[in-house]
């Protein structure tokens, strides 16, 4: 009988079923694993001597990001959409274990300016305004027509499926069209300023992690109650092996990845002076793009700031967010074909439609909301941004109105009877 791996016992009320399974796994796609190796030290080694040596980090960290977030399958799309339709809290839950321990790392970082490169870090606070409100909803509509948020849009791409080339490439041109738009939603639309829940309201660092923590643990407890009483599927467990091999061939567990990619995020803002990020890089894609074509970008209120405005005019191995961009795409494929699942398949015509409007409305709404997944959930709320907690909210009133829509691409939806993806 096949054994099941997640360090704690199911039986226990705050552990929920295990999210791998021991069994047997397909053989190592040896010439891709080494095809992509060869790729990232030959990266490497450009970054690092056209850039720096801590540019060369973070695409290391962008590698780790991709390894792990590729071994756990970790979604941000999937976890919502699974709780949202049927109760199932087991991504959520994994959710506020990688937030509870990045805000304490966040803490600790901006409350002593602790940093590895002598830049001061600085968390991702951002405005809450009608912009966040609008770009997070269609943010949280688009991942679910797209099938997957930044992140995993990335991971996705260099683990072989084939219909999210379709959604990157609409999340760049979304992404673009977002910027262009930028002044209008920043300075016509209501807003407030941008609040932190540390040093906005008095309580400082140490109080703002203790409620912080409350309210992780109260959303863990919460998603706990109502599985119980929605009586939700478990997830489909993934296939993993025993001892060291599952580092590199099997399946993570959810939680672990979870602890994995706070310490990454903690680490990329020690190096580069922000958390990680995702979809400023494809803005500045397609700013570049336009630009080769004849059109100066420059002008519009997105890009018209100084860093930004560099940026276009600099080499895209310059700019850290690419850098980590590249790095996931890479350690994603790697670690696909170290686990022998990289097989690229034909799209269907439905799943193209809903791959190009889900990356479109991700890409356009990435930008009126300061951020995606990455850079506004997890990096907005671990910098203790109320911004944050708001497209959280956002995104997941998106997802309920995308389970309506989804059909009309010919898109299922997680059901009651059935171990849900």
């Amino acid at each position: 009988m096949a054994q099941t791996q997640l360090g704690q016992s199911p039986s226990n009320k705050w552990i929920s079923a295990p999210t791998t399974v021991v069994s047997k796994l397909n053989p190592v796609q040896k010439p891709y694993v080494a095809a992509g190796a060869l790729a990232a030290v030959i990266l490497f080694l450009a970054i690092i001597s056209i850039v720096s040596t801590a540019q060369g980090v973070l695409f290391l960290i962008g590698i780790s990001l991709g390894v792990t977030l590729l071994h756990a399958r970790f979604g941000f799309t999937s976890a919502f959409r699974r709780f949202v339709s049927v109760g199932n809290g087991q991504g959520l839950q994994a959710h506020m274990l990688m937030l509870a321990i990045a805000s304490i790392l966040f803490a600790i970082i901006l409350s002593t300016g602790f940093s590895f490169t002598g830049i001061t870090p600085t968390g991702y606070v951002s405005p809450v305004g009608t912009s966040v409100i609008v770009g997070a909803f269609l943010f949280g509509i688009g991942m679910q027509l797209g099938n997957g948020c930044a992140s995993g849009t990335l991971y996705s791409v260099g683990g072989g499926q084939s219909s999210m080339i379709l959604t990157l490439l609409a999340f760049i041109g979304g992404s673009v069209l977002g910027a262009y738009h930028f002044s209008f939603w920043m300075n016509d639309t209501p807003s407030l300023p941008a609040i932190s829940l540390a040093e906005s309201t008095g309580l400082g660092y140490g109080g703002a992690l203790i409620l912080q923590l409350a309210l992780f643990l109260l959303i863990y407890w919460g998603t706990l109650q109502i599985a119980k009483r929605r009586k939700s599927p478990n997830m489909k467990a993934l296939p993993t092996t025993n001892g060291w091999k599952k580092i590199f061939r099997g399946s993570w567990p959810l939680f672990a990845a979870a602890i994995v990619l706070a310490v990454l995020n903690a680490l990329t803002l020690t190096v580069r002076g922000t958390p990680w990020g995702i979809t400023s890089a494809f803005a500045l894609w397609g700013g570049k793009f336009l630009m080769m074509l004849g059109i100066d970008v420059s002008a519009w209120g997105y890009f018209a700031t100084e860093a930004n405005t560099a940026a276009l005019n600099n080499t895209v191995l310059a700019d850290t967010t690419s850098v980590m961009n590249f790095g996931i795409i890479l350690g994603a494929f790697i670690s696909a074909a170290a686990q022998g699942t990289f097989k690229p398949g034909k799209i269907k015509l439905g799943t193209a439609g809903a791959a190009i409007i889900g990356g479109l409305l991700m890409g356009y709404g990435a930008r009126l909301a300061f951020g995606c997944n990455i850079g506004a959930y997890f990096g907005g709320i671990a910098s203790f941004s109320l911004h944050g907690w708001v497209w959280a909210a956002m995104a997941m009133l998106g997802t309920g109105a995308a389970l309506f829509i989804r059909p009309l691409f010919g898109m299922s939806n997680p059901k009651p009877t059935d171990s849900v993806c």
